[in-house]
């Protein structure tokens, strides 16, 4: 790929800030990725790794041609990348239940089931309370029914980093640890990036710091109105076989994962930067779990 572009540097060191590296880099264009702590050490390495283009935030909606790429790149990512670097990043295919209670949660099933069922790739099904059951047998009695969904899959997000480390810098990356605090300009154009001690010069900047993006308001002139959203998960040793499905309700999941345990989350705290588990959230868990 011809380009003019000779040097990117990519501010932060999470999973945006290194498939952008990693993409760039099998283009034939030279990026640094600058990240403050250590590679993967926030959400990027240890989120729930559940891979699902047909929901969330915007989906169906504006959201969903990107997450329906999303899906296409990891599953050729996962055949690609343990070949470029010997890491398995446990990505898998694995149904999911998305489970209903009351008749209001039932009704919003169906609004989506339709749209979902005609999506290329997935197989989506109502499925009443004795067939969630069959599918997972510990599903509470009290369900109404489910949605059986077909097509989505899982990585385990600390390997899949480690493995993006690692394909970067063979693709010709450097990986810098520090904190950036500026840009420096000419005119309008970036030309560097600031650091407590240094400058890296560049021709490009890819600004991937996920909740820290707010920090770049006072150095763009422009409000970057991002914020953290803390969410907590229990690892957990529970008796009896495997969940092999991805069972949610409510923005609650829980599965197995390869390593057998079983991972069961979340919360959604306005907390700030605050990563401490609390004892709250664990009982918020189990209770949903």
């Amino acid at each position: 790929m011809a380009t003019d572009i000779k040097d990117v540097v990519i501010i932060g060191g999470g999973i945006a800030g290194f498939f952008t590296a990693y993409f760039l880099g099998k283009a034939g264009i030279r990026s640094t990725v600058v990240e403050q702590d250590s590679v993967g050490s926030h959400a990027s390495g240890f989120a729930y790794g559940g891979l699902s283009a047909l929901g969330g935030v915007g989906i169906p909606g504006p959201n969903w041609p990107v997450a329906r790429e999303g899906m296409r790149l990891h599953r050729d990512l996962a055949l690609s990348l343990p070949d470029e670097t010997g890491v398995n990043t446990e990505y898998r295919a694995k149904s999911s239940l998305t489970l209903a209670f009351t008749e209001q949660e039932a009704l919003a099933a169906e609004a989506v089931l339709a749209w979902q069922q005609r999506q290329e790739g997935y197989a989506s099904r109502w499925v009443d309370s004795v067939e969630a059951r069959s599918i997972e047998p510990r599903v509470s009695e009290d369900v109404l029914g489910a949605i059986h969904l077909v097509g989505n899959a899982e990585v385990e997000p600390y390997r899949l980093m480690l493995a993006l480390a690692q394909a970067v810098e063979k693709l010709g990356a450097t990986v810098r640890h520090g904190k950036v605090t500026g840009l420096k300009r000419d005119g309008e154009k970036a030309v560097a990036v600031v650091l407590e001690s240094q400058e890296i010069p560049c021709d490009r900047v890819v600004i991937a710091m996920g909740p820290w993006s707010g920090e770049t308001s006072a150095w763009l002139g422009v409000p970057i109105k991002v914020t953290p959203l803390k969410g907590q998960i229990l690892r957990l040793h529970a008796p009896g076989p495997p969940i092999d499905c991805s069972v949610g309700w409510s923005g609650n999941y829980a599965t197995t994962k390869l390593n057998g345990q079983l991972w069961a989350g979340t919360t959604e705290e306005e907390v700030g930067f605050d990563e401490t588990p609390t004892s709250e959230a664990r009982d918020t868990i189990m209770a949903a779990l």
